[in-house]
Formats: C-alpha cells, structure tokens, sequence
C-alpha cells in the first residue's frame, strides 16, 4: 500500500469510528427521552454535550499537536473515545450519562481537529482538497453508520445495547487507524503556538469559513436532532427502526463531499460554497409538509449540500492557512463547527419541542443565509486588498 493510499485509510477509518461514536445517541434520543421523562431539548443534550466539549477541547489539543506531533495526538484520539464509547451506555443514571459523554467529547477532538493539519503537511498544498474531501466522506460514511446501527439495534437490544453495539464498530475502526497511519512531520515548538492562534484569527477570508461551519453545522445538527421526533410522532408516525433509516441520506453526503474538490475546480471557492449552502436552505424547505416522500427528498437534498459545503470549507481554511498555523486554524475551523454543533443542535431542539418544525425550518434558513453572507463579505475583502495591492 503506497503512502498516500495509507494515509487516506488511516483517516478514514478514524473518521467513521469517531463520528460513529459521536452522533451514535442521535436516532435514540426519543427512547431516552421517554426513559428520563426528558423534553427534546433534555434529551438533544445527550448529543449538545459532547459536541460541546469537543468544541471547547480542540484548540488546546490542535496546540499540543504542534508540540507532540499529529499522529500521537489522532492515535490517542481514536482509542480514548473508543473506551469512552464503551463506559457511556453503562452510566446509571442520565447526569452521569452526560458527564461521560462530556469526556467522551473530549477525546474525539484530537481528530477533527488535527487531521486537517495531517493531511496538508503529508500531501501538500495541491493535494489537500482532494484529500480533506475523502476524509469527510469517511467522516460521513460513520457519521450514518453509527446513527443506523444505533437506530436499528434499539429495538430489540435497547438503547444501552445499541450504544455499545456501535463502540465496537468504532474498535475496529480505530484498530485499523493505529496500524495504518503514517508519521506526520516533526513537533514544531511550543513558543510559536500563541502566535500561531493569532495568525489564524487575522485573515477574514478564514472568519468567513469559521462562520460557515458554525451555522451550517448548527443547522445540520439542529435538523437531525428533531428529525425523530417528528417521524416517530403524528402525523408521520414512524417505528424507531424505519425512522432512523432517514440516516442513510448520509450516503448523498459521501459522494458530495468527495466530489466536492472537482467542484472547485470547475466553478471556484466562492460560487460552490455559495451554491452548497442555498441548496442547503432548499432542502430545509423541502421538509415542511407532512408528506413523508417530499420530506425524506427534502433530508436527502440537504444532508448532499451541507457535506459538500462543509468539505469546501474546510478545504478552503486548510489551503489558506499559513504554514505556521495549520494546526490553529484547523482547530478553531473545528472548534466553529462543533459549537455550531452543540448550541445549534440544542437551540433547534428547543425550538422544535416549543413551536414546532415550521419554526425551526424558519430558523435554520436564518442561519443558513447568515452564513452565505459571511462569505461574501469575507471574500470581498480578499478581492479588495488584492485590488489595492494592484494599484501600488
């Protein structure tokens, strides 16, 4: 196996068992709700706080991988979530639940947030978006793996025992990544971090793709986190089973995000992360009449645009990043989608349990137009300083 063809495996295979486990308490949160006597809200936050907690952790540990090196920081990435993905289903009661699934947020943060850095210090410049691409397809191929095997094992294992069926797929996962991923490039030191930070927070056209990931993965999250509910109540009135099969619009989000870099080559940055994000807002749109074939159209629609929003994105910050701040900005690019996560996941929850779906479509396209302005705006000022640079 060549390299390159290991790397791409390493990572993703890290990126299905990590986002297996990360959203696998997604397709049960009805079940616990009804456990816990919880509203949508309590119940999202099963979900919220691990994404949460990955948000918050994943600047300090993007910092540490400049100081210890990528891989060590991705290698106990993979394996501590894994052991945390074991401990959660065995908590006896929902505050200590939370409390595991917090630390489990923890850990899985040393990949998302670093793994970006990996890719462009193995591959180069020219290589990345092709690369990043591939990783979150596999990223997306766990994220619906892990929802599935959750939502068609509740049933006849409970949700203790679907969460545990899905850490041992996050296992084997992680056992291939510890065998397969290369040495990234040395540590780099520990006094140039700060300034890194610094760096990653002064170039607007990377604020632009930080807004991106915060509202658009808020609104993602916010959309899925409600979406059993409202397939499992009235008027829909799906089995648990049949309804978490809405996850396999995952599979649209593979090839988009993979398909994401030619794409860019063919119409540009701006125009595709633009277009990915209205066809977002159309998808969302798609979903509000209680018609069950225009709704899972709708879930198919925009899963495909926002992994392929996504994927640009996060390709853009990564080609853009300076050299000595990739992995600062791959943190806080990180860091922004996961706050998105976990605020906009709860928010949306909360919006669906007091005013229902209408209302939270309403505020997903909010969010969604919000962030097709911050690309505007963040570009604009890039032309415009080029244009200046022009007239010197």
């Amino acid at each position: 196996m060549t390299s390159t063809r290991r790397v791409k495996t390493a990572v993703a295979a890290a990126g299905i068992s990590s986002f297996a486990l990360l959203y696998a308490p997604q397709p049960v949160l009805p079940q616990l709700a009804a456990q816990y006597h919880l509203d949508p809200g309590g119940a999202a936050l099963a979900v919220s706080v691990a994404t949460g907690a990955l948000a918050i952790a994943v600047l300090p540990i993007a910092a540490l991988s400049e100081v210890v090196g990528r891989r060590p920081a991705i290698l106990t990435s993979v394996v501590a979530s894994v052991v945390f993905g074991v401990l959660v289903p065995l908590m006896p009661t929902y505050p200590a639940l939370l409390v595991m699934r917090a630390l489990q947020g923890v850990a899985i943060a040393g990949f998302p947030g670093v793994a970006a850095a990996y890719l462009a210090e193995r591959l180069g410049r020219a290589g990345v978006a092709a690369a990043v691409g591939a990783m979150i397809a596999g990223n997306t191929v766990g994220g619906m793996l892990g929802r599935l095997a959750s939502g068609f094992t509740a049933g006849p294992l409970g949700w203790r025992g679907a969460l545990l069926v899905v850490a041992g797929v996050g296992a084997v996962c992680s056992a291939v990544t510890v065998v397969t991923l290369p040495p990234g490039t040395r540590p780099g030191r520990a006094h140039g971090v700060g300034r890194g930070l610094l760096t990653a927070l002064g170039k607007p056209v990377l604020l632009a793709q930080y807004a991106v990931a915060l509202l658009a993965m808020g609104s993602f999250v916010a959309l899925y986190n409600a979406a059993g509910f409202r397939l499992t109540g009235s008027p829909l009135s799906l089995s648990p089973a049949v309804a978490s099969l809405v996850f396999l619009a995952y599979a649209t989000g593979s090839v988009s995000s993979a398909a994401a870099g030619r794409l860019v080559a063919r119409v540009g940055r701006r125009r595709a992360l633009v277009g990915a994000l209205l066809l977002t807002a159309l998808g969302t749109a798609l979903t509000l009449p209680d018609w069950l074939p225009l709704v899972i159209t709708g879930f198919l629609v925009l899963t495909c645009a926002f992994f392929a929003a996504h994927a640009v994105a996060n390709g853009w910050a990564a080609a853009d990043a300076p050299e000595t701040a990739r992995g600062q900005v791959g943190g806080t690019y990180t860091a922004a989608y996961y706050l998105g996560s976990s605020v906009g996941g709860a928010a949306g929850a909360w919006v669906y349990g007091h005013a229902g779906w209408t209302w939270l479509v309403a505020v997903v396209a909010v969010w969604l137009l919000l962030a097709v302005a911050a690309v505007g705006a963040g570009t604009r000022v890039r032309v415009e300083r080029r244009e200046l640079v022009g007239l010197r």
